[in-house]
């Protein structure tokens, strides 16, 4: 194979046509950052395993470029998305400044995967939390409140993230990954870097921000916005974690029962789509944590294939919302008659999402599910000779079938649309049609996604267990979970249809942080306000006492020593609070 040298790291070219294009039309802009985009995939696919760039970063020994089958699997599809996304974007009226922004969002998120070390995955995964949030901002409204949420909880989950690799470093005294062969080192690192990443991957209780942000900013930006941010942390997982970790793949498996259960109660459609982000990358998570050869490459697998469909599905919920300006489902139906080409490349997403054979999430999660059932403990609940993590990836599948049966039923084939509606316009067709025609060829041709792996699951010199696509088993599964999605919908459909609201976590802490916060500045205000007056009275009292103390001795022979008194005790109280809290303040 034609190699190249890495003279440059891919996400350079990305960040440079970020930097140009609001300085350009937009026909020229969006062009840019399609080829800017798009020469990432034959540049990384050309970049033979093993090549690296190293750098002084901050005074450290760091990578800034370095290949091996995760990196490359990531750029592949990154760079791919990023140029379909950008294509999409053009077509759906964004404007170049945010598209830059999106590009900057594409580059960051390159540079964190393909670094070689923890500190240029710290310092790009930081990036990234910025430009995904002004992202978020640029559009305006109800996005720029969804937005302050989104970067404090990055923030928050960034920080636990740099903790626990300044932790790493003080153990074995390298950023660099090859430093050790079991990921993140020390008793406290890992707890501080699960955390920090799971907050980017949607772990049960750190989820909300996704179901808050993602359906707030512009249709084209949440294209870019549900592919990177959740795939680049589980690609922070797997190496923190590369020997795998029970509890997280307990939490891979929650997250995707959560999710699709979750999403089942959404009217508004991408709000729907962003809980089975979370529910999908429950699948990638629960790979990582089983910690072998199979159930990693199954997580890659699935990672690259959720990428594709679920680009996908907001393409075509981003196609309903430009074409009638209406996000509920419950204010929509009859589409596909309207919009066919809309509604076949709906199926498409949603029948690669649910799993269903001959498209490219059956082979994905078939992976995953075979390593839950042959590579993993069988748990509190092992029934029928599966694991409890396995019923519970099972279980996230019924409820994903649920849940695309039912945007599918109500924005698409249910009932009669009033008046006439376009269907996509021709940019945007072509961009659903590419992807879509990418979600049946892996699914068919799965051979061509198993060379794209970091392991090879047909050979068991690899995995523990040889894995195949399409035996009489695992289509009867994938038959069996569809029939009881849609048993499960129809049962459901009534009472689903009375359900306005489901309150999440963050009905609990965005209030709590509101009132907690506004509580803080107060009380630091009225504190303020309080010594100043303490302040002000005693240095009025102390230079009355100097100047004229017959006054003072006249207030007391006049029968106000009670009132002085009292003035001379608050201002010692006070003063002496301020004192206790500044010491304290100084010893913490």
């Amino acid at each position: 194979m034609v190699s190249v040298e890495p003279f440059l790291p891919p996400f350079v070219p990305v960040l440079l046509a970020a930097l140009v294009i609001p300085f350009l039309g937009r026909r020229a802009g969006h062009v840019l950052g399609i080829v800017a985009t798009g020469v990432v995939v034959p540049y990384v696919w050309l970049s033979p395993a093993g090549q690296h760039l190293p750098v002084a970063l901050f005074g450290f020994d760091a990578v800034l470029y370095n290949v091996d089958a995760f990196s490359t699997l990531m750029g592949l599809v990154f760079g791919l998305i990023g140029a379909v996304a950008v294509l999409y974007s053009w077509y759906s009226e964004a404007d170049s400044l945010q598209t830059a922004f999106a590009l900057s969002y594409v580059g960051t998120s390159l540079g964190a995967v393909f670094g070689g070390d923890w500190l240029s995955l710290v310092f790009f995964w930081e990036l990234m939390a910025v430009t995904s949030t002004l992202l978020v901002w640029h559009y305006g409204g109800r996005a720029v409140r969804a937005g302050y949420r989104y970067a404090i909880l990055h923030g928050i989950g960034g920080t636990l993230l740099l903790g626990a690799v300044i932790w790493h470093y003080v153990e074995v005294g390298s950023f660099l990954f090859t430093a050790t062969d079991g990921g993140i080192a020390g008793p406290v690192a890992p707890i501080l870097a699960a955390v920090g990443i799971g907050v980017n991957v949607g772990f049960v209780g750190l989820h909300a921000w996704l179901p808050d942000t993602y359906p707030r900013p512009h249709i084209a930006a949440s294209v870019f916005l549900c592919v990177f941010t959740t795939k680049t942390g589980v690609y922070g997982m797997y190496r923190a974690f590369p020997e795998g970790q029970l509890a997280i793949a307990y939490m891979g498996g929650i997250m995707a029962v959560f999710g699709a259960t979750m999403a089942l109660f959404q009217n508004d459609m991408r709000r729907l789509l962003s809980y089975h982000i979370q529910s999908q990358v429950g699948y990638m998570i629960a790979g990582v944590g089983i910690g072998t050869t199979l159930a990693q490459a199954g997580a890659m697998a699935h990672v690259f294939n959720h990428i594709l469909y679920k680009g996908l599905l907001f393409m075509t919920a981003g196609v309903v919302v430009y074409r009638t300006g209406t996000e509920s489902l419950k204010k929509l139906g009859g589409l596909g008659r309207e919009m066919p080409l809309t509604a076949v490349a709906f199926v498409v997403a949603a029948l690669s999402i649910a799993g269903f054979p001959l498209f490219n999430g059956f082979v994905s999660k078939g992976i995953v599910i075979a390593a839950s059932h042959y590579d993993f403990a069988k748990g509190p609940l092992y029934v029928g000779g599966r694991t409890t993590l396995e019923w519970l990836l099972l279980v996230g599948g019924v409820g994903t079938f649920m849940s695309f049966i039912k945007f599918g039923y109500y924005a698409f084939f249910h009932g009669e649309y009033e008046g006439s509606v376009a269907d996509a316009n021709i940019g945007q067709s072509v961009a659903m049609v590419t992807v879509a025609v990418l979600c049946v060829f892996f699914g068919v041709v799965d051979s061509a996604l198993f060379g794209l792996l970091p392991y090879d699951v047909t050979s068991e010199a690899v995995v523990s267990h040889a894995y195949t696509t399409y035996t009489v088993d695992h289509i009867v599964e994938g038959l069996a979970l569809a029939v009881a999605g849609l048993v499960g919908f129809v049962l459901v459909k009534k009472p689903l249809s009375r359900v306005k609201r489901v309150p999440d976590v963050d009905d609990l802490y965005n209030p709590a942080v509101l009132y907690g916060s506004r509580a803080l500045v107060v009380g630091t205000t009225e504190l303020y306000a309080a010594v100043d007056r303490a302040a002000v009275a005693t240095t009025r009292l102390a230079h009355t006492v100097v100047t004229d103390p017959r006054s003072v001795l006249a207030r007391l022979g006049d029968g106000e020593p009670t009132r002085l008194t009292a003035d001379i005790g608050t201002s010692i109280v006070l003063v002496t609070l301020v004192l206790a809290v500044t010491v304290a303040v100084l010893l913490i």
